[in-house]
């Protein structure tokens, strides 16, 4: 996941849904060489170099050494290669293409959209990160697989921004409804020109860094297998996402768990996203006022008397 280019400007366009179609290739997995997936906690171990990582995250220690950094030659804001070449690799046989996809996801600094690397591109990241045992024939895949993943996440970002990005007072007004009803609303806040649309920043891969709710579900798993049993999430990303409300602008941390289900009926992959905001007093409201709002719009009964109403 996180596969982002952001040195080229292309229109901001801001959709809810995910446009990228999964591939049908059932055998297709998102690749244990994508460079999002490799440890965060591995860049921090100065003087000793560790392998390249593509997180967007530079530990301090790393920043106050008077020896040039090797992660200068990445992009700040996503920590992948800035060179990285469209050429063709020494070797490969297949071609690959080299246009690159531009995503729905407003860069932080309101100059276009981010950008998804072409095939060619993540095939020299994989062949550069050592990975010279890739199919070059399934890396087309991959960057649908990666696309479309981040495209569902960021459409879950909107839609938490869209209830909490205006007030609590607006939000519990969408809140109570329920997630049904109020995600079907248009009146209570769907409109897109009533506030200026959430924009991602930065971001960082930490996939061996396992949050606290997926850590809880596996020890759910254990002591109730038949309810709650589950793989680990494959990959974890921090997401740093710009609220602006009333010309203020606020900096707001996602969580994203990345979980791989079974094939449907069709034999096409199946994946979820857990996409909440981080656990801080505020994002903690948010959380609780979603899922409250949820519970008592059904609990309450709300429903069957809208239906009673109608």
């Amino acid at each position: 996941m996180g596969w982002f280019w952001a040195d080229s400007d292309v229109s901001v366009v801001n959709a809810r849904g995910a446009p990228h179609a999964i591939p049908k290739d059932n055998t297709l997995s998102p690749p244990p060489g994508c460079p999002m997936h490799q440890s965060s906690a591995a860049v921090a171990k100065p003087p000793t170099p560790p392998a390249e990582s593509a997180c967007p995250y530079t530990p301090a220690d790393l920043s106050d050494s008077k020896a040039p950094s090797k992660y200068s030659k990445y992009n700040p804001l996503n920590y992948m290669f800035s060179d990285l070449t469209q050429d063709r690799a020494e070797n490969q046989t297949v071609a690959l293409p080299t246009e690159r996809e531009p995503s729905t996801i407003p860069k932080g600094n309101g100059e276009g959209n981010w950008e998804y690397p072409s095939p060619q591109q993540m095939y020299n990241a994989l062949l550069r990160k050592g990975y010279t045992d890739t199919d070059a024939t399934a890396v087309e895949s991959m960057v649908s697989v990666h696309n479309f993943l981040n495209e569902g996440a960021w459409a879950e970002i909107v839609e938490w921004e869209r209830r909490f990005g205006r007030g609590w007072g607006r939000a519990w007004e969408i809140c109570k409804r329920g997630e049904q009803a109020s995600m079907a609303s248009a009146s209570l806040g769907a409109n897109e020109d009533e506030v200026p649309q959430p924009k991602l920043v930065r971001f960082m891969g930490r996939p061996k860094e396992m949050t606290p709710k997926a850590a809880m579900y596996q020890v759910m798993g254990w002591i109730y297998p038949s309810a709650f049993a589950t793989e680990p999430p494959f990959d974890r990303h921090d997401w740093f996402v710009q609220r602006e409300y009333k010309g203020q602008k606020k900096e707001v941390r996602y969580v994203i768990d990345y979980y791989s289900g079974p094939d449907d009926t069709d034999g096409k992959p199946v994946f979820y996203l857990d996409v909440r905001p981080a656990v801080t007093p505020t994002a903690a409201v948010e959380r609780l006022m979603r899922w409250g709002g949820d519970v008592w719009y059904r609990g309450s009964g709300a429903q069957l008397r809208e239906k009673q109403d109608a």
